[in-house]
């Protein structure tokens, strides 16, 4: 049995600083990898596809040329270079985070399936078939999560496609059906209607975006719409049947898929369907009852606010924990169990901002509490809103869709959340969050001289809609 100081199941976004630092500090460690390095980010999430947003984006911009008194003529979208493209920049990534976990000292870097074989003891199946069985006093599980596939009728028997798997389609669907309403959804499905496909959107729940703010939902579905995309809320697939040339989604809308007799049945054709109803974690295939550690009912680790599991000395991060599933959630929670266990720190992820971005077209970034939020937690707050059209360089640039908000206790004229929904939002949102993180007054920032014309200048105006 091979013992280890710390052992490190998966390579994400956690994982891979973690294991540097440990070793770097002394620990004898152990990095435990199934297929790639770099979990999710690098090689199905933020890495190749906003590398396929970007080709989005030219190719609506050139599209839109005539706009800024430049013609284009005959434009066209080779959908394998842009792939390639992608492959290239998830290559590199890849590779180079790799090159520098192969190059730590104290640190061995390990191909093959983990599970648990007891308490503190990890039996790893190598990539080469052999087999080796390690322990450490400290394990960190960082194994992330993988597409939800809802048990629709007919959907095993047709090849829809994940959002793992729609990265290397090599076609533009004609009419890409996308069954939820995700952030996931919504970036792919922007995506494809500017390569040209006609998309629809098939979202279950009455609210889109029920996490946002209605305003700002909105403001998001209004983009989409005018861009061609056809969202459906309070609508199920019921079935789904393959035909020769074709799949069709038998779908209810208003209605309960088990009560025949309500809600609105129609039928969507599609050329390719996406399946886009969230995440669950990565876990079926450690064998964490060997251990004793606490699972919820779908099967995410329960932690505690330093990261611990159930287990003493076992430690969750990232996605595979549950709650917001973001790469910077992932990163900071190796800042929080690196500092508390090498540097005695006291750390915790109680309180902690959330903070992220979706990556449509306009962005949004979004900050700390929505209005919704605030007034159930009964603030004395006080709310402002300026449409992304007063913005100057947003009106140069003619990129006025959006809106941005901010949400402030009047009590202490303290931020407590903002959305904004532009181009560059997440940029724009990043400001306000300093501010929170320095207790900066709205009124300070509402007077504040911001060079001219840049969008962060519009912060002047949202907090004077207060005054």
């Amino acid at each position: 049995m091979l013992k280890y100081d710390a052992i490190i199941i998966g390579s994400g976004q956690a994982a891979n600083p973690l294991a540097h630092k440990l070793a770097a500090a002394g620990w004898k460690t152990a990095l435990i990898e199934k297929k790639f390095i770099g979990g999710t980010c690098i090689n199905v999430g933020c890495t190749p596809t906003k590398t396929l947003v970007a080709s989005g984006r030219v190719s609506y911009l050139v599209k839109r040329s005539c706009d800024y008194g430049i013609n284009v003529k005959g434009n066209s979208v080779d959908i394998e270079s842009v792939i390639r493209r992608k492959n290239a920049h998830v290559l590199q990534a890849r590779e180079s985070s790799a090159k520098r976990l192969l190059e730590t000292a104290n640190l061995d870097v390990v191909f093959g399936n983990a599970a648990f074989s007891g308490p503190k003891e990890i039996t790893v199946t190598k990539q080469e078939g052999d087999i080796a069985v390690m322990t450490a006093d400290k394990i960190f599980i960082n194994t992330g999560t993988r597409p939800v596939i809802p048990p629709i009728k007919g959907l095993a028997a047709v090849q829809f496609l994940t959002s793992d798997t729609i990265l290397d389609l090599l076609v533009v669907p004609s009419h890409l059906a996308i069954i939820g309403g995700s952030y996931i959804a919504l970036e792919f499905g922007q995506l494809y209607r500017r390569l040209g496909s006609e998309v629809t959107i098939i979202e279950g729940s009455e609210q889109f975006l029920a996490k946002e703010d209605e305003d700002i939902a909105s403001a998001i579905r209004k983009v989409l719409e005018e861009d061609g995309i056809r969202v459906l809320t309070g609508t199920s697939v019921t079935s789904v049947t393959a035909k020769e040339d074709r799949t069709e989604l038998s779908v209810l809308t208003g209605g309960t898929p088990s009560v025949s007799t309500t809600g609105t049945p129609s039928v969507i054709k599609a050329s390719h369907i996406l399946v886009a109803t969230g995440r669950l974690p990565d876990t079926a295939a450690l064998n964490v009852a060997a251990t004793g550690i606490t699972v919820d009912k779908h099967g995410f680790i329960v932690v505690n606010d330093r990261l611990e599991t159930s287990v003493q000395g076992i430690y969750a991060l990232g996605d595979v924990k549950g709650g917001p599933q973001f790469t910077h959630i992932s990163y900071n929670d190796h800042l929080i169990v690196y500092r508390n266990l090498v540097e005695n720190a006291n750390l915790s992820i109680a309180g902690r901002d959330l903070v992220y971005c979706l990556f449509t077209d306009p962005e949004l970034g979004r900050i700390g509490l929505t209005e919704k939020m605030a007034r159930e937690k009964g603030l004395n707050i006080k709310v402002a809103t300026l449409p992304a059209g007063r913005i100057a360089r947003a009106w140069e640039n003619d990129e006025t869709r959006g809106m941005l908000k901010a949400i402030v206790n009047m009590d202490d004229k303290k931020i407590l959340g903002a959305a904004a929904l532009c181009f560059g939002g997440g940029e724009l949102m990043s400001i306000l969050q300093m501010a929170m993180m320095g207790g900066v007054t709205y009124d300070r920032i509402r007077d504040a001289v911001f060079a001219h014309p840049t969008f962060a200048e519009s912060l002047n105006n949202l907090f004077a809609e207060l005054t």
